[in-house]
């Protein structure tokens, strides 16, 4: 299976970044996919506190540290890499990455490689989509627009609308639905995955005794999403490839 690196990020803060990184690694271990990921939240790390077994918490601006991420793609046993980034780190690293090849290198088939920009509902956030465009040439490009509160990200302005998602270059778009608010701080106060919450689990694995109530609402949010990422190619390649890897397996342990 071909590694494959996933950039989850935005420069401006509180738009829900490790959130969807927190729904994408839940996504990929439902379907039984190997994951790690790396938290640049140094040294809080808040995706690591969900995910400590396969999160590693690193400064990203640090050279150590970008080896830790793009020397093991391949040596890796978890194909699927996943880099949350905090608020700030964004253009400065894909700045970097651009400088060393990595776009480059994903171009020429070394590794698949794609990016949820995620914006939340603030001129300033859409302001940086025109910035990080000139690097997404190329690869699998998401703007992850998460409805963090009820706005509408001015989509009752046309010309507002077109000037800020029109003439991205092959971008796909998603929208993340709103999570009620007592759900969200139920999962974070027992700092559980979203599935964990759903399925009534601790950290640990036993039975626990959150609300049915707040757990149908996690749950409808995650089929949600879900079906989000489905539509996505590249989750669609991931998918592929994942089957593909494992037929081979399959059929050897038929034909002993």
């Amino acid at each position: 299976m071909k590694p494959t690196l996933i950039l989850v990020g935005a420069d401006k803060g509180g738009v829900g970044k490790t959130t969807i990184s927190r729904a994408l690694m839940d996504f990929l271990a439902r379907r039984n996919i190997l994951a790690r990921a790396f938290d640049t939240e140094n040294p809080r790390g808040t995706l690591h506190r969900f995910y400590p077994g396969s999160t590693e918490i690193i400064d990203i601006e640090e050279v150590a540290d970008q080896m830790k991420v793009l020397d093991t793609l391949e040596s890796a046993s978890e194909k699927v890499t996943i880099v949350d980034f905090k608020a700030g780190a964004l253009g400065r690293t894909l700045e970097i990455f651009e400088r060393i090849g990595v776009f480059e290198a994903a171009r020429d088939g070394m590794f698949d490689i794609g990016m949820f920009h995620v914006v939340g509902p603030a001129v300033a956030s859409l302001d940086e989509l025109q910035e990080v465009n000139r690097y997404v040439n190329g690869i699998d490009y998401v703007v992850a627009r998460n409805f963090i509160n009820d706005t509408n990200f001015f989509e009752w302005d046309e010309a507002t609308y077109k000037k800020y998602f029109a003439n991205l270059n092959n971008a796909h778009e998603i929208e993340v639905p709103k999570l009620n608010e007592m759900a969200y701080e139920a999962v974070d106060l027992n700092g559980v995955t979203f599935t964990d919450f759903v399925n009534n689990r601790t950290p640990d694995g036993e039975k626990a005794d959150y609300s049915f109530t707040l757990r149908g609402y996690v749950r409808k949010w995650l089929s949600e999403i879900d079906e989000q990422f489905e539509n996505l190619a590249l989750i669609k390649n991931i998918l592929s490839n994942a089957r593909a890897s494992a037929s081979p397996a399959k059929k050897k342990e038929k034909a002993s």
